[in-house]
Protein backbone atom coordinates (compact mmCIF):
# COMPACT_ATOMS: atom_id res chain seq x y z
CA UNK A 1 0.00 0.00 0.00
CA UNK A 2 1.35 3.38 -0.34
CA UNK A 3 0.65 6.90 1.62
CA UNK A 4 -3.21 6.94 2.11
CA UNK A 5 -4.72 10.72 2.08
CA UNK A 6 -8.45 10.46 3.53
CA UNK A 7 -10.64 12.73 3.29
CA UNK A 8 -14.39 12.71 5.39
CA UNK A 9 -17.39 13.92 3.63
CA UNK A 10 -20.87 14.68 5.39
CA UNK A 11 -24.05 15.22 3.39
CA UNK A 12 -27.58 16.62 4.74
CA UNK A 13 -30.68 14.79 2.97
CA UNK A 14 -30.96 15.58 -0.37
CA UNK A 15 -34.07 14.78 -2.60
CA UNK A 16 -35.05 11.61 -1.81
CA UNK A 17 -31.73 10.65 -0.75
CA UNK A 18 -31.13 10.57 2.93
CA UNK A 19 -27.39 10.20 3.12
CA UNK A 20 -26.42 9.42 6.94
CA UNK A 21 -27.29 11.35 9.92
CA UNK A 22 -24.28 10.38 11.83
CA UNK A 23 -21.36 8.60 9.69
CA UNK A 24 -19.42 10.95 6.95
CA UNK A 25 -18.61 9.06 3.33
CA UNK A 26 -14.48 8.48 3.49
CA UNK A 27 -12.64 8.77 0.35
CA UNK A 28 -9.27 6.53 0.63
CA UNK A 29 -7.63 8.49 -2.50
CA UNK A 30 -4.19 5.88 -3.41
CA UNK A 31 -4.81 3.22 -1.10
CA UNK A 32 -3.66 0.68 -3.31
CA UNK A 33 -0.47 1.32 -5.72
CA UNK A 34 -2.00 1.33 -9.36
CA UNK A 35 1.50 0.72 -10.87
CA UNK A 36 1.98 -2.41 -8.42
CA UNK A 37 2.66 -5.77 -9.86
CA UNK A 38 -0.09 -7.36 -8.34
CA UNK A 39 -3.44 -8.26 -9.39
CA UNK A 40 -5.52 -5.25 -7.62
CA UNK A 41 -8.59 -6.69 -7.80
CA UNK A 42 -7.79 -10.18 -6.06
CA UNK A 43 -5.66 -7.85 -3.39
CA UNK A 44 -8.73 -5.80 -2.88
CA UNK A 45 -10.37 -8.41 -1.81
CA UNK A 46 -8.19 -10.34 -0.01
CA UNK A 47 -7.57 -7.68 2.18
CA UNK A 48 -12.10 -6.10 2.64
CA UNK A 49 -12.14 -9.97 3.41
CA UNK A 50 -9.52 -10.29 6.19
CA UNK A 51 -10.50 -6.80 7.86
CA UNK A 52 -14.45 -7.96 7.85
CA UNK A 53 -15.57 -6.95 4.92
CA UNK A 54 -16.37 -9.77 2.51
CA UNK A 55 -16.43 -8.93 -1.00
CA UNK A 56 -19.78 -9.39 -2.79
CA UNK A 57 -19.43 -8.71 -6.29
CA UNK A 58 -17.04 -7.16 -9.45
CA UNK A 59 -18.58 -4.61 -12.07
CA UNK A 60 -19.27 -0.49 -12.05
CA UNK A 61 -21.23 1.49 -10.61
CA UNK A 62 -24.83 2.57 -11.40
CA UNK A 63 -25.29 5.67 -13.61
CA UNK A 64 -28.74 6.62 -11.74
CA UNK A 65 -28.94 8.13 -7.67
CA UNK A 66 -28.98 5.10 -5.44
CA UNK A 67 -28.65 4.34 -1.89
CA UNK A 68 -28.62 0.92 0.23
CA UNK A 69 -30.67 0.90 3.56
CA UNK A 70 -29.13 -2.36 4.37
CA UNK A 71 -25.75 -1.81 4.14
CA UNK A 72 -22.74 0.03 4.82
CA UNK A 73 -20.51 -0.43 1.37
CA UNK A 74 -16.83 -0.17 0.04
CA UNK A 75 -16.28 0.57 -3.37
CA UNK A 76 -12.42 -0.51 -4.32
CA UNK A 77 -11.57 1.01 -7.34
CA UNK A 78 -9.63 -2.29 -9.12
CA UNK A 79 -9.12 -0.36 -12.56
CA UNK A 80 -9.67 2.59 -14.48
CA UNK A 81 -11.62 5.76 -13.84
CA UNK A 82 -14.57 7.53 -12.97
CA UNK A 83 -16.89 10.53 -12.34
CA UNK A 84 -19.05 10.19 -9.44
CA UNK A 85 -21.68 12.39 -7.56
CA UNK A 86 -21.94 11.47 -3.94
CA UNK A 87 -24.66 12.62 -1.87
CA UNK A 88 -27.57 12.60 -4.39
CA UNK A 89 -28.27 14.96 -6.59
CA UNK A 90 -26.48 18.28 -6.51
CA UNK A 91 -24.24 16.48 -4.45
CA UNK A 92 -20.64 16.14 -4.46
CA UNK A 93 -18.56 15.19 -7.70
CA UNK A 94 -15.09 13.72 -7.29
CA UNK A 95 -13.17 11.89 -10.03
CA UNK A 96 -11.90 8.17 -8.94
CA UNK A 97 -9.02 6.03 -10.19
CA UNK A 98 -7.74 2.90 -9.88
CA UNK A 99 -5.81 2.56 -6.05
CA UNK A 100 -8.88 4.37 -4.60
CA UNK A 101 -11.25 3.40 -2.03
CA UNK A 102 -14.77 4.56 -1.13
CA UNK A 103 -16.30 3.76 2.26
CA UNK A 104 -19.97 4.73 1.81
CA UNK A 105 -22.26 4.36 5.02
CA UNK A 106 -25.75 3.37 4.30
CA UNK A 107 -27.89 6.04 3.03
CA UNK A 108 -25.48 7.86 1.12
CA UNK A 109 -26.74 8.62 -2.94
CA UNK A 110 -24.11 7.93 -5.15
CA UNK A 111 -24.01 7.64 -8.74
CA UNK A 112 -21.97 7.48 -11.95
CA UNK A 113 -21.53 9.97 -14.22
CA UNK A 114 -18.54 9.09 -16.43
CA UNK A 115 -16.05 6.05 -16.94
CA UNK A 116 -12.79 5.00 -18.98
CA UNK A 117 -13.62 1.43 -20.45
CA UNK A 118 -11.67 -0.54 -18.21
CA UNK A 119 -13.36 0.84 -15.01
CA UNK A 120 -13.68 -2.03 -12.74
CA UNK A 121 -14.92 -2.03 -8.85
CA UNK A 122 -14.79 -4.67 -6.27
CA UNK A 123 -17.72 -4.07 -3.80
CA UNK A 124 -17.68 -5.47 -0.12
CA UNK A 125 -20.27 -5.26 3.22
CA UNK A 126 -20.03 -6.00 6.64
CA UNK A 127 -21.58 -9.62 7.41
CA UNK A 128 -25.26 -9.76 7.47
CA UNK A 129 -25.55 -6.42 5.09
CA UNK A 130 -26.53 -6.16 1.49
CA UNK A 131 -26.25 -3.62 -0.86
CA UNK A 132 -29.59 -3.56 -1.91
CA UNK A 133 -30.54 -0.78 -4.66
CA UNK A 134 -33.51 2.22 -3.29
CA UNK A 135 -34.20 5.06 -5.53
CA UNK A 136 -36.97 6.14 -3.63
CA UNK A 137 -38.16 8.27 0.10
CA UNK A 138 -37.19 6.16 2.93
CA UNK A 139 -39.96 5.62 5.14
CA UNK A 140 -39.08 6.36 9.04
CA UNK A 141 -38.76 2.94 9.60
CA UNK A 142 -35.67 2.88 6.42
CA UNK A 143 -34.27 5.86 8.51
CA UNK A 144 -34.27 4.68 11.68
CA UNK A 145 -32.70 1.37 10.29
CA UNK A 146 -29.79 3.07 8.56
CA UNK A 147 -28.86 5.21 11.63
CA UNK A 148 -28.79 2.72 14.04
CA UNK A 149 -26.92 -0.06 11.20
CA UNK A 150 -23.88 -1.22 12.79
CA UNK A 151 -20.61 -1.48 11.16
CA UNK A 152 -17.65 -4.12 12.11
CA UNK A 153 -14.67 -3.27 14.42
CA UNK A 154 -11.92 -3.09 11.64
CA UNK A 155 -11.56 -0.60 8.98
CA UNK A 156 -11.93 -2.34 5.40
CA UNK A 157 -8.72 -0.86 4.07
CA UNK A 158 -6.05 0.05 7.07
CA UNK A 159 -7.22 -2.37 9.82
CA UNK A 160 -7.40 -1.17 13.41
CA UNK A 161 -5.48 1.89 12.63
CA UNK A 162 -8.03 2.89 10.01
CA UNK A 163 -10.01 6.13 9.61
CA UNK A 164 -13.21 4.50 9.76
CA UNK A 165 -12.29 3.73 13.48
CA UNK A 166 -11.85 8.00 13.96
CA UNK A 167 -14.78 9.31 12.34
CA UNK A 168 -17.30 6.26 12.58
CA UNK A 169 -16.63 5.18 15.86
CA UNK A 170 -17.19 8.37 17.82
CA UNK A 171 -20.48 8.92 16.00
CA UNK A 172 -23.18 10.29 18.13
CA UNK A 173 -26.51 8.03 17.97
CA UNK A 174 -29.03 10.49 16.70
Amino acid sequence: MTRVTVTALYFEPRGFVPNNPRLPALIYERAFDPEATIDLTTFMEKLFQENGWPPQWRDGIYEFDHYHAQGHEVLGIAAGSAELVLGGEGGREIRVEAGDVLLLPAGTGHRRLRQSDDFLVVGAYPPGQAGDIVREEPSPAMKQRIALLSFPPKDPVLGDEGPMLRFWANASVP
